[in-house]
């Protein structure tokens, strides 16, 4: 018995068992007993720290002194990097969807598009919305809009969903300040400015071929009706394109006022952190690290920083410029936090279940034999966020388990920023791939889309799967050539 533990703590092939065993548990946890995510990570990071020997000091500290430990720094350090930001980033989000910003941003669009070119249209939406809003919060917000579209075009809701639905899934894997790619930027020590760029680069290659490719093809083929419950009612006097509701999936609704707000006023304010944080990425490589310039750029660059801007521009020119009050913004603000918590405390047990693996030597018996294997990081990386996002379904969980087992083969090589970022992309594009029964997000839309399971599979399912293998296959290529 002795002998099999030291094989298993000392060993390459042991210590690769060893993590194959708690990964397997992990998905156990979460697939059949339905343990939350968040439990499971943390039960499975603690069961793994003690099994490959690890001194309980190292992993929980003392009664005196645990700042140090594995747990604390674990989860610290991450939550440390992300939580401002997507607690800003979903307020955001939400006085968007309030001021009725997608209402506005779908009548243009649908405008300029015609009908016939109405898919086109929603994929653009899905793709701007989804830049402040998360995934599942802009499907609530958006859903309506997509039902007023399929009526007016008397064709397959399928035909408007999916360009939409692709322009939400894309930017919620592959842009900040969505938790995946925040929590990526953290793990593997990347700028987001760098992130956004590549996730731009990645993304929209996929997202043509998955929304707008696939979803035409597919829409002609599977006939969905728009059931009257989903349309939403118009008031009277009214056209489709105005006074059409939001769902409200941060809470109340959204509706089109008598003075909304403008198309290019919401595009500004969305545009608003990303032209921030592309400042400071351009000036640090740009300027001399001294320059005064380059410490304006940074302070304001900053992402929290540079959200919290924009949220105090959305609050003056969305709400109090045009009527609301601070009570009722800090209303709104209190509302869309309250899913938040969740999404920390999962990232942060994914990140301590990273740091264990990290500090048994896991990491660097997997860099060995990956080396051996001759298998680039960047496959590797794919491979193994498909697994978990196949297996369990979250790609939250897929993502920040998966950052957590290749930051070690990342650090301390040499990767420049864009090559780390490029990897980051990989892990995204897997996290994503084939959702089915076992993600929450399929079920949204096959209810949300009146869809049979076996219609949200030849659909939603193919979809995640072009989208994550173009993504994975323009970010290998790019990471070949760099």
């Amino acid at each position: 018995m002795g002998a099999t533990v030291d094989w298993l703590r000392t060993t390459t092939p042991g210590l690769l068992v060893l993590c194959g065993l708690a990964i397997a548990v992990l998905l156990i946890a979460i697939i059949k007993v339905k343990l939350e995510p968040f439990v499971a990570l943390l039960l499975t990071g603690l069961v793994l720290a003690l099994a490959a020997g690890l001194p309980v000091a190292e992993i929980v500290g003392t009664p005196l002194k645990a700042g140090e430990s594995l747990l604390e720094t674990g989860f610290g350090a991450i939550l440390g990097h992300i939580a401002v930001i997507i607690g800003l980033g979903t307020v955001l989000g939400a006085i968007l969807e309030r001021s009725g910003g997608a209402d506005v941003l779908t009548d243009k669009l649908l405008r300029v598009f015609g009908e016939k070119g109405a898919p086109v249209a929603m994929g653009l939406l899905g793709l701007i919305f989804g830049i402040p809003v998360f995934f599942d919060i802009g499907i609530f917000v958006l859903a309506p809009l997509v039902y007023v579209a399929a009526k007016r075009g008397g064709r397959s809701l399928v035909l408007y969903a999916m360009p939409m639905l692709a322009g939400l899934s894309m930017t919620h894997a592959f842009l900040p300040p969505h938790p995946g790619p925040v929590a990526l930027g953290g793990l593997l020590g990347v700028s987001l400015g760098w992130l956004i760029i590549m996730g731009f680069v990645c993304g929209i290659p996929g997202f043509i071929a998955a929304g707008i490719m696939w979803g035409t093809y597919i829409g002609k083929r599977v006939q969905v009706d728009v059931p009257k419950e989903f349309v939403p009612l118009e008031p009277d006097g009214a056209t489709e394109s105005e006074g059409v509701t939001g769902s409200g999936g941060s809470g109340g609704t959204a509706v089109l006022t008598k003075s909304p707000p403008s198309v290019a006023l919401i595009g500004a304010i969305i545009a608003i952190p990303l032209v921030l944080i592309l400042g400071a990425t351009f000036g640090y490589q740009l300027l001399d690290q001294d320059s005064a310039v380059l410490q304006v750029l940074t302070f304001f660059g900053t992402p929290a920083v540079a959200l919290l801007i924009t949220v105090l521009v959305a609050f003056y020119v969305l709400g109090i410029r045009r009527g609301s009050t601070v009570q009722e913004l800090s209303t709104i603000t209190a509302e869309s936090l309250k899913p938040v918590g969740m999404v920390l405390l999962v990232v942060g047990a994914g990140a301590f279940f990273g740091k264990v693996i990290s500090a048994t030597g896991i990491g660097t018996a997997l860099a060995d034999t990956m080396s051996a294997a001759g298998l680039p990081v960047i496959v590797l990386a794919y491979l193994i966020s498909c697994g978990l996002r196949i297996a369990q379904g979250s790609a939250t969980v897929a993502i920040v388990t998966t950052g957590g087992i290749v930051a070690p083969l990342v650090a301390d090589q040499g990767y420049s920023q864009m090559a780390i970022a490029l990897i980051a992309m990989a892990i995204a594009a897997g996290s994503i791939i084939l959702s089915h029964v076992n993600d929450g997000g399929f079920w949204i839309i096959a209810k949300y889309f009146n869809m049979t399971v076996k219609q949200t599979l030849q659909t939603w399912t193919v979809l995640e799967t072009i989208l994550s293998v173009v993504s994975f296959a323009v970010a290998a290529l790019l990471f070949a050539i760099v």
